[in-house]
């Protein structure tokens, strides 16, 4: 803790306690909102190792089923099937706001349907061609899913950490400096204020004094006259 360099008035008290009212608040609300999200990044969390599952089950059943037709088939022939890709896909990118963090949101649309992604004929291929043709077409949807759901955690970790320092930043420091120098000024104050009351006594003592001398001094003229 670490006093701030004020001048020790009730005016600079006022500001200070204004402020750490201001602070306390503030604090409250981002420890609310680090707890949200936090919250919200286990959950993506979760679904980012559920959606990896599934990407790497389709992954591994289109590469078995493509290695299985590249030993069947001569790679020229292989070639020239894959030469000219039919299938086209589009993703349209959008964003969501959670918790004040803009995180993706991905739209797979493919342009042909389902029975319209061989960009060969089925004459000199393998069977098993086309099944990795038709797994590495189903991964497409949960490696973007899982694209989309890395993205969002990604993000939201950032701003995890910029919400922590800044809640660690109000509690370690800005707000035991207010109340450390809210504690001083009034220190202070409750000095001066014992110091003026000392002065106001001792200058009643000073004019007690000086009145009883005058009384006594006129009495003795009283008398001599």
């Amino acid at each position: 803790m670490a006093k701030l360099n004020v001048n020790p008035t009730r005016m600079e008290m006022t500001r200070l306690k204004r402020q750490l009212k201001t602070a306390t608040r503030g604090h409250k609300l981002l420890k609310d909102k680090l707890d949200e999200l936090m919250k919200q990044f286990l959950d993506i969390v979760k679904e980012n190792k559920k959606l990896r599952e599934e990407a790497e089950a389709a992954l591994e059943k289109a590469y078995k089923s493509f290695i299985i037709a590249r030993a069947v088939m001569s790679e020229e022939y292989l070639g020239e099937a894959l030469m000219m890709p039919k299938q086209k896909i589009a993703v349209d990118v959008s964003k969501k706001n959670v918790m004040s963090v803009n995180v993706p949101q991905f739209d797979f649309k493919a342009a042909n349907n389902h029975d319209d992604i061989y960009p060969y004929g089925l004459a000199f291929t393998s069977g098993e061609l086309d099944l990795s043709m038709e797994a590495f077409s189903e991964a497409m949807e949960p490696l973007l899913r899982l694209a989309q759901s890395e993205k969002s955690a990604q993000l939201m970790a950032q701003e995890i950490e910029r919400t922590r320092r800044r809640v660690n930043a109000l509690e370690n420091v800005m707000i035991p400096n207010y109340q450390e120098t809210i504690k001083f000024i009034m220190q202070k104050l409750d000095e001066n204020e014992r110091a003026s009351t000392t002065r106001l006594m001792k200058v009643k003592d000073m004019i007690a004094k000086k009145a009883i001398e005058e009384r006594r001094l006129r009495d003795k003229q009283a008398q001599g006259a």
